[in-house]
């Protein structure tokens, strides 16, 4: 297989995983082909499953079996059905996973949105989940609301990894981070492999593009600011990312085998047909960085992206100054980044609602058939 574009941003030390997975994208060699084009993870989420289990019949006969087992619930079925599509992509992964040394070749798997501000139903979730799947390059998805950050730590300290996802502010990632080393402190102190836990701080991009636009659009002027204000976050968090990995304290747990909570780029199409279609992926590159991708970004990556190695590190004094240019300008960036945890929970918690009654309505029809 010839070398791409995604094995030069592996050159540049970051990652390139899909935002994708579905039964016939895994089974009829989908996946692996991505593999072998560089693509070294897959992460998953509601929407993802509610899109792959609608179309078609491909978990027909394992719904209608399920049934026939007395497994009629429906939120019971899809994890039954997710579990089989995420060992899968694990097992796909496996290679990977082993050849980079457990850095990469993970799949995540989230936990049911509605107990995003629930941690201890959270908690308990993530490790029925982990118990469940049985696979060492699985991931455990938790967003990072307010109640997510202690299910984090507590999952952490049982060492099980994490996807920490739905992160949207620097004030919510520096206390992400701080929760992965609160479990690995725990972790070790109850004599645990540190080695054996990873996790991402799943940072959303385009999205605050999205809401800061359309607030700048409705204040009128300052339209050298659209578009800009994604991508200044996004390096400051990175710079955030190497402060809290670093030092004395981090240098101790790192003694015992901890690997730092990689930043992870969410949210990378660019949903403003007026901008690149590549720019998050071009803007955004890093060493120890992940960029997933939906399947229309990867082929445009491929295509015709510039990689600009470490171009995370570029301009950020000018970073900082775009910050600033956005409340001089009277955008409230708290309440920016507030409003897109929300609607990013409601979001996921209307996907899995929706998939829950499409399992329902096919769980019926084949019942009844």
């Amino acid at each position: 297989m010839p070398q791409t574009r995604l094995h030069q941003l592996a050159d540049a030390g970051q990652s390139v995983w899909s935002d994708y997975l579905s039964r016939s994208f895994v089974k009829e060699g989908g996946l692996q082909d991505l593999v072998d084009k560089g693509v070294v993870g897959v992460t998953s989420n509601p929407t993802i499953f509610q899109g792959a289990i609608a179309e078609g019949d491909a978990y027909d006969d394992q719904i209608r079996e399920l049934v026939g087992d007395g497994t009629t619930d429906a939120r019971e079925i899809f994890w039954q059905l997710a579990r089989d599509d995420i060992r899968d992509a694990c097992d796909v992964l496996a290679p990977v996973f082993e050849a980079t040394g457990h850095k990469d070749g993970w799949v995540s798997l989230e936990v049911d949105p509605d107990l995003a501000n629930d941690a201890e139903q959270t908690g308990e979730q993530a490790q029925r989940l982990h118990a469940l799947v049985e696979r060492p390059n699985l991931f455990i998805k938790i967003p990072a609301t307010l109640g997510g950050l202690e299910a984090i730590e507590e999952t952490i300290a049982r060492g099980i990894p994490v996807n920490v996802t739905l992160i949207f502010s620097l004030e919510r990632h520096r206390q992400v981070a701080d929760a992965y080393i609160r479990g690995l402190r725990r972790l070790a102190d109850d004599g645990g492999d540190l080695s054996t836990v990873a996790s991402v701080a799943s940072f959303f991009v385009s999205r605050v593009d999205t809401e800061a636009d359309k607030r700048l659009e409705k204040l009128g002027g300052h339209d050298e600011l659209l578009g800009k204000l994604a991508i200044a976050n996004a390096k400051l968090a990175y710079q955030a990312y190497k402060e809290a990995f670093t030092g004395p304290e981090w240098e101790q747990l790192a003694a015992k085998g901890a690997t730092p909570q990689r930043c992870l780029w969410a949210s990378t199409s660019t949903k403003n047909p007026a901008y690149r279609d590549v720019v998050y992926v071009e803007e955004l590159v890093g060493p120890d960085t992940v960029n997933t991708m939906p399947r229309e970004t990867i082929d445009a990556t491929i295509d015709h992206a510039e990689i600009r190695p470490n171009a995370l590190d570029e301009d950020l004094d000018g970073a900082k100054a775009t910050l600033d240019a956005f409340a001089e300008a009277g955008i409230d960036y708290d309440d920016v980044v507030e409003t897109l945890e929300r609607e990013g929970v409601e979001k996921f918690s209307k996907s899995f609602a929706d998939l829950v009654e499409g399992i329902e309505r096919k769980r019926d029809s084949l019942v009844a058939a």
